[in-house]
């Protein structure tokens, strides 16, 4: 089981939003430059994350995205759900009644759903400020 790059790139993305002051919005090439991206790709990414009601974006000169939800309310698999959708990740290739392999794999989703349900991101960024590396300015996102 793989996520895409997209999801990688979007989660760093939320991270990058939710770390700045209240109120205050960054621009796309501001965000693409932090993550060494093109901000034509990052767009794409943005425009999921905003149809996925995380962010919201704000035009004009000084505009550019702002979370669109409060931080207790964003976990991961909301920002997973935003770039890969709700669907499963595993259907039974053969249509018979009942699969077993099928039933066991949706339970073991389920329970991955859940976990990531739980894993706000705001607990990551309380994390992150209080560990080692971000006091001493070597913070690795």
């Amino acid at each position: 089981m793989k996520y895409s790059n997209a999801t990688n790139y979007a989660l760093h993305t939320m991270i990058h939003i939710m770390r700045l002051q209240e109120g205050n919005t960054i621009g796309v090439q501001e965000l693409a430059e932090m993550q060494k991206l093109s901000p034509t790709y990052l767009s794409k990414i943005l425009t999921k994350l905003t149809k996925g009601g995380l962010i919201e974006s704000t035009p004009g000169v000084k505009g550019g995205y702002k979370l669109a939800r409060f931080q207790k309310d964003i976990s991961f698999l909301d920002v997973i759900n935003a770039i890969e959708g709700d669907t499963n990740l595993f259907n039974c290739t053969l249509h018979h009644e009942g699969c077993q392999i099928e039933k066991v794999m949706r339970e073991a989703e389920e329970r991955m759903k859940e976990e990531l349900a739980n894993q706000l991101l705001v607990d990551l960024i309380k994390r992150i400020e209080e560990s080692p590396e971000h006091l001493s300015g070597k913070e690795a996102n």
